[in-house]
């Protein structure tokens, strides 16, 4: 598998000194080290990070518009697929035994215990949303291929400050087959076409 994460502040430039290229090797942390780390209190107690493959990834802070367009879309999503399926705010997806995203919504296959006994795994997943005010480079760089490779069905990305919706589909290796981008009308779920969300309301006139 090629390197999905190298850094662990994807936006933030290269500290390297000029002309000093090493290839040291990295410490890489599986989700059960992770775990007993946030367990032992060596992550911040309100530290935003997530695991992605080996690596702890600071998350950048949610602004009123991130948060308003999270609100949003858990509303709708909730209220149309309440009993097809779990919607899961910023909650861990365990993609594999080094990667544990927190994506800001994933819709879930139903379970009647909402997923109280386990984290979901990539077979639970539907669809995953990322919404992005100041990381959505790092989200189509990062969060596209890792999401592609561990077979995610379909991926959004919400990009605030383009006012688009990005929607990545049919997944193969590491890359989405089908990238098609929405700035107005009506975006359907694949596994709901039923299912819309009404970019006039997701980006409403300033």
């Amino acid at each position: 598998m090629s390197r999905i994460a190298e850094v662990h502040h994807p936006e933030r430039k290269d500290p390297t000194p000029a002309g000093l290229a090493l290839p040291l090797p990295c410490r890489r942390w599986t989700v059960a080290e992770y775990h007993r780390m946030d367990e032992l209190g060596l992550l911040g107690k309100d530290e935003r990070v997530e695991l992605i493959e080996g690596d702890i990834v600071a998350m950048a802070p949610i602004g009123s518009e991130h948060a308003g367009q999270l609100n949003y879309l858990v509303s709708v999503l909730g209220h149309e697929l309440y009993g097809k399926a779990v919607i899961a705010p910023q909650n861990p997806v365990i993609l594999s035994d080094s990667s544990e995203p927190q994506p800001d919504v994933a819709v879930l296959r139903w379970r009647d215990d909402y997923y109280r006994k386990h984290h979901p795994r990539p077979a639970d997943v539907l669809l995953i949303i990322e919404v992005s005010d100041s990381t959505a480079k790092a989200d189509r760089r990062i969060k596209a291929p890792l999401y592609a490779h561990y077979g995610i069905p379909e991926y959004w990305l919400v990009d605030l400050p383009e006012q688009r919706l990005e929607v990545y589909r049919a997944p193969q290796e590491d890359e989405y087959r089908q990238v098609t981008e929405h700035r107005t009308g009506k975006v359907s779920l694949f596994m709901f076409p039923e299912v819309f969300i009404d970019l006039g309301t997701l980006f409403p006139p300033s």
